[in-house]
């Protein structure tokens, strides 16, 4: 019997339903570094075309006839430690995910390689006449030979592709048979710095728009484009889709005529880090103490723990954090702390650095590849102890991990919407039980089935019930927008907060308003037949922003010019709802001398950091902003705090509603009143006696809860069951509709298995999802009430793959969310 030395491959062209750690013979030259760890190219499939994997484990066996070698090894060292290989296995496992999907997830993106299809004459000295005579039975082989003749010898396929067509492959892989070409693959390291595409014209103003003058009517985008290139002489391609409405064609388009050229400019998303001053000595108070020994006892037990700090705002919970902190670190071990916002990590990453320095590193996604991936080799080296982040900080290489931190845990932001869809505590949790370390959820409106593992005695518990030095927490007033209307008030001002505002500004303090809907007005709408404008790729109505005059979907980014008058009848389009630039022209208009800051996704494209430090720095009166000013933000000069539409995440198709809203309006809330002056809060809501609103108006957890956890338990929501949510797409509705009944029926009858059975599980649906159609794909859902056990994971795992496989199914897809915080 002939042995070999073969290893265990996660392959990335294996889509999930095939998805296994695959064997590979390892080549005698590739025997030192084809070790666990190292990104490798195999040949995979029937056509053995070349796709990038990752070593899993590496053993000696039995030569087996048709088992295929490694191609190539990528690393010159592992990337992956067998920590990072046993959590990729077990989120396989667990979010239903493809093993390199889940490497992919724990590894900066700045690794990983971009594979291509290199095509070349099989010998340099080959001249044109003995290529002929080789590929003279080969159709279409001249204008190939050509191609690679002028590059030199050799081509990439994308670049043959667009010189030569589509077909070209088929005529590359018979000059291959006849032995005229070879094809390798080379890697390229995806690494590089964030850049954004600038647009400058190459022929002079005056000349571009005369080129373009006779083409007005034929051609008004490229009309459009030229004379904004015109007016401003250079914009990022983005600036100049989302003013005219062009495409990104378009602008090839003018390339190719000449009228314009691309540069690439490199766009720095993160500034530099601060120089801070040291930070001085923490003293916390009575409460802050109990609560840092408890915690502090449990980080030492040599267990894993979880333990839910439960404070109200501005109750001091990152001093207690700080503290912990310090103290893991002298016992020579090392933490992580995650926030949910990247609006908050430079705030936090100052505090931090005044404290530990160079030992603290930060990592989001906002970070620049070449940042992120020089920040992970760091960490990695064993350079940092304390890794500052968002979501994907989670899977920083801290070796000796003694505490995780997650702030503000009730966060949706902490769960993925990409595969694998994993949530973050879940994460946490597995690291403390491999490392014995200890996980902190701190909160203060903690998520319900956080809360209820706390009371239940899952995770330890500890209070902080009161502001640090003893401030009040900021007075509540609830303003009734019915009250509005009749008083012939359309905007969204109330008298109420009116009020508040001009007092504020009297007294020179600042003042931040909520709304969390960007945009102009929520949409155009006809006053004589009703009609509304619609995404033509999405199920919702279109978006309308004041400051380009256009129309736009916030889902997939279709943009078209808001019509003067209705499409359909040629009736008067009306505004209908409030975004932020409404708002903001409404402050404008009321408080004309007043600086006003907005903040949302519009504005804030250019750096958070950028906006919160000039409203800081200048002591701008009145930040309006969306979701990202309502957490976690700490200016001392902010004492009014107004929520314009409190209603907006309360009634809408989600359990998790009311959880959302109480959990906003309490952090909004808690902004106000955070130095030493009182804060106060103006609510707007058209609902004055709803119970959510009432409890986050006087920070009353408990109240909330106690309503909610009854709720819960009467629908079998979390925690007393665990949703699984099943989404079939595809482009045809009737289709999708009839797979999502077929995946209904396959449910049920796999819940009377009896190890399904046990947990009493329930089929509901299938549902249109809360967007219907969205980038021209029909969604259906199927929801399964159960457990998430091992047992109900298996068949679930067993209904994807018969899903994929099934013929029936071909375009469409499914995939499966627990618990979706969407």
């Amino acid at each position: 019997m002939e042995t070999a030395v073969i290893v265990k491959v996660a392959v990335s062209a294996a889509p999930y339903s095939i998805d296994k750690p695959y064997d590979y013979l390892v080549p005698e030259p590739l025997l030192e570094r084809a070790v666990p760890g190292v990104r490798v190219t195999v040949p995979f499939g029937r056509g053995n075309r070349s796709s990038e994997g990752i070593i899993l484990a590496r053993s000696t066996g039995e030569k087996s006839q048709g088992l295929k070698p490694l191609a190539s090894v990528l690393d010159r060292e592992p990337v992956l430690d067998s920590d990072g290989i046993a959590l990729a296995l077990w989120m396989r496992q667990r979010y239903f995910c493809t093993l390199f999907e889940a490497v992919k997830t724990i590894l900066p993106a700045g690794l990983w390689y971009q594979l291509r299809e290199v095509w070349s004459l099989a010998d340099p000295e080959m001249d044109r006449e003995t290529a002929d005579a080789l590929a003279s039975s080969v159709r279409r082989a001249g204008g190939v030979l050509d191609m690679l003749y002028d590059c030199g010898g050799s081509a990439g396929l994308e670049s043959l592709r667009d010189g030569c067509g589509e077909e070209v492959s088929a005529t590359l892989k018979a000059l291959q048979k006849a032995g005229v070409v070879v094809c390798e693959t080379a890697a390229k390291r995806k690494i590089s710095d964030k850049t954004r595409r600038m647009v400058n014209l190459a022929v002079s103003a005056e000349d571009a728009l005369a080129l373009m003058e006779p083409k007005r009517r034929s051609a008004p985008m490229r009309y459009e484009v030229v004379r904004l290139l015109a007016a401003t002489g250079r914009a990022s391609g983005a600036d100049i889709c989302y003013f005219t409405g062009a495409s990104m064609a378009t602008l090839r388009g003018l390339e190719k005529a000449g009228i314009v050229s691309f540069t690439e400019e490199e766009e720095l998303r993160v500034p530099a880090p601060q120089q801070v001053e040291p930070g001085a000595p923490i003293v916390l108070n009575g409460e802050q103490q109990a609560a840092f020994d408890d915690i502090l006892a449990l980080t030492k037990s040599g267990k894993p723990e979880a333990v839910l700090l439960h404070g109200v705002t501005g109750s001091g919970k990152t001093q207690v954090y700080l503290r912990l902190v310090q103290e893991i670190l002298d016992q020579g071990r090392t933490a992580i702390v995650l926030v949910p916002e990247i609006v908050l990590t430079p705030q936090m990453m100052r505090k931090f650095s005044s404290y530990f320095g160079e030992q603290v590193a930060m990592l989001h996604s906002s970070l620049r590849m070449t940042e992120r991936y020089d920040q992970w080799k760091r960490i990695r080296r064993g350079e940092v102890q304390v890794v500052l982040g968002t979501r994907s900080a989670i899977f920083a290489p801290l070796k000796n991990l003694g505490l995780i931190i997650l702030d503000e845990e009730q966060e949706g932001s902490y769960q993925s919407e990409n595969p694998p869809r994993y949530h973050t505590r879940d994460i946490a949790k597995y690291l403390c039980a491999r490392q014995n370390a200890t996980l902190l959820l701190g909160s203060a409106t903690p998520s319900v089935e956080t809360a209820w593992a706390a009371e239940s005695g899952v995770y330890h518990k500890v209070l902080l019930r009161h502001r640090y030095n003893a401030h009040s927490l900021p007075q509540v007033t609830i303003a009734d927008l019915r009250q509005e209307i009749r008083a012939g008030n359309p905007g969204l001002i109330g008298a109420d907060l009116r009020r508040e505002l001009e007092e504020n500004l009297s007294r020179g303090e600042q003042s931040i308003l909520f709304l969390n809907r960007r945009g102009n007005s929520r949409m155009l709408l006809c006053g004589e037949c009703g009609h509304v404008p619609e995404c033509p790729r999405c199920s919702v109505p279109l978006t309308y922003h004041s400051a380009n005059g256009r129309l736009m979907c916030h889902y997939c980014g279709h943009s078209q010019r808001a019509p003067e008058a209705c499409p359909e009848c040629g009736g008067i389009m009306k505004h209908v709802g409030t975004g932020t630039q409404k708002v903001e022209e409404e402050l404008r208009e009321l408080f004309p001398e007043a600086g006003i800051l907005r903040m949302d996704a519009d504005t804030a494209s250019g750096g958070h950091e950028k906006l919160l430090r000039q409203f800081e720095s200048e002591r701008i009166p009145i930040l309006l902003g969306t979701q990202m000013v309502a957490k976690g933000l700490d200016f001392e000069n902010v004492t009014l705090v107004g929520v314009l539409s409190a209603d907006t995440s309360l009634y809408i198709d989600n359990y998790r509603a009311a959880e959302r809203t109480f959990s906003l309006l309490t952090q909004v809330v808690g902004r106000a009143g955070r130095g030493g002056k009182t804060g106060r809060a103006v609510i707007q809501t058209y609902t004055p006696g709803n119970e959510v609103i009432l409890s986050a108006a006087q920070q009353d957890y408990d109240r909330f809860y106690e309503g909610e956890i009854r709720l819960r338990r009467l629908r079998r929501y979390p925690p007393f069951a665990d949703l699984f949510t099943f989404t079939v797409s595809g482009t045809e509705e009737g289709t999708v509709l009839r797979a999502a009944a077929g995946v209904r029926e396959t449910l049920r009858q796999l819940c009377a298995l009896p190890e399904l059975a046990v947990s009493q599980p329930e089929v509901l649906g299938p549902a249109p999802a809360p967007v219907l159609k969205l980038n021209n794909r029909y969604r259906y859902r199927v929801l399964l009430v159960g457990r998430n056990d091992k047992a109900t994971r298996e068949q679930v795992s067993w209904l994807l793959k018969e899903f994929a496989l099934d013929r029936a199914n071909r375009g469409l897809n499914m995939f499966v969310d627990c618990n979706t915080m969407e």
